[in-house]
């Protein structure tokens, strides 16, 4: 897959992603570190990559509409969470290989504990 990550989260995501086999960028470093929301994500669009943020902004699926986009994932830290929970949580999102191939389409909102999607999957397929 191919994945942007915003700068809401450690740069190190871009690298985990790539250890497990992804293309990722990190928006910091293709020209776009202040970019606004909708600016990083028509840049997902576009070039149809799942976008990877702490933004809660891209949660609401009036704004971001899943089905328009190759995948959006919502990493839902706690706001104290150090840089290694962090990747924990996505690394436990890019261990699923039955969610990653149904991101398109889809958000993704991952935690310590859960992944839910927007629609979800059908039942006995995660």
């Amino acid at each position: 897959m191919r994945f942007l990550v915003d700068a809401s989260l450690p740069r190190l995501c871009a690298a985990l992603m790539r250890r497990h086999g992804h293309d990722a960028d990190d928006v910091r470093d293709i020209g776009l570190r202040c970019a606004a929301d909708p600016v990083i994500a028509r840049h997902a669009k576009e070039n149809r990559v799942s976008l990877v943020s702490a933004d809660f902004d891209f949660a609401d699926i009036r704004v971001y509409p899943p089905s328009e986009y190759h995948g959006i994932v919502v990493i839902n830290r706690p706001p104290n969470a150090n840089v290694a929970e962090v990747l924990a949580m996505l690394d436990g999102l890019l261990g699923k290989p039955a969610i990653l191939a149904a991101l398109p389409g889809r958000l993704a909102i991952v935690d310590a504990k859960r992944i839910r999607l927007q629609p979800p999957l059908p039942r006995g397929t995660q």
